[in-house]
């Protein structure tokens, strides 16, 4: 039974030595000359992600607007 309670492992926990260990994996496979050229394209990845939520924020927000007039002006019409 013990032998169980050690296979479980919570997820989403990573401390310092698993991203250590993380790094220098991603530099063994990648080398020192490809990492920045990853880390711009992810940079660009993560704004284009943010623009993209930011969009469809202000369509929603739009979208209310309208259906608040909308509805204004079906009352004042009753």
């Amino acid at each position: 039974m013990n032998g169980i309670m050690f296979m479980i492992v919570p997820l989403g926990v990573v401390g310092p030595w698993q991203v250590v260990i993380i790094a220098l994996v991603i530099l063994l496979l990648f080398g020192g000359k490809k990492i920045p050229e990853l880390m711009k394209g992810l940079g660009k990845g993560v704004k284009s992600f943010k623009e993209g939520i930011n969009e469809v924020d202000e369509q929603i927000k739009d979208i209310d607007k309208d259906l608040d007039k909308a509805v204004s002006d079906k009352s004042e019409k009753n």
